[in-house]
């Protein structure tokens, strides 16, 4: 079996992350993949960057659950985590309003493992 992540980012940086697995999703448009998140009720929700800070006052630009059976809740706080490289990297693309869709799976994922890895989990490398 094999897993691949399909990104789809909206417009105000906001996105949501769907399981490929076994390229079911390959031959799925983006334009597709945005009806299907509508559909769900990923556009009009209310935006997860109201979410306070379990650190500081301030509020998160995001939250995110760990990988499964990790317990782990990841934040993305600018405040709390702009010393952290992967975390800083994922801030200045999500504040930059021209961002490139296309560097946020390397982003998103370089900042999982940094953060997993403050929390003791390291990626399993490929065999």
């Amino acid at each position: 079996m094999s897993l691949q992540w399909r990104y789809r980012v909206r417009p105000d940086g906001s996105f949501t992350r769907v399981a490929n697995i076994n390229g079911a999703l390959d031959n799925v448009s983006d334009e597709e993949l945005a009806r299907l998140d509508t559909a769900i009720g990923g556009e009009g929700q209310d935006p997860e960057s109201a979410r306070p800070c379990s650190r500081c006052p301030g509020e998160l630009l995001l939250y995110w659950h760990g990988p499964l059976a990790t317990g782990v809740w990841m934040e993305l706080c600018p405040a709390c985590d702009a010393h952290r490289p992967a975390a800083r990297a994922l801030i200045r693309w999500h504040r930059d309003p021209d961002r490139d869709p296309t560097a946020l799976p390397k982003l998103f994922e370089d900042w999982e493992s940094e953060t997993m890895a403050a929390h003791g989990w390291f990626r399993a490398t490929p065999e």
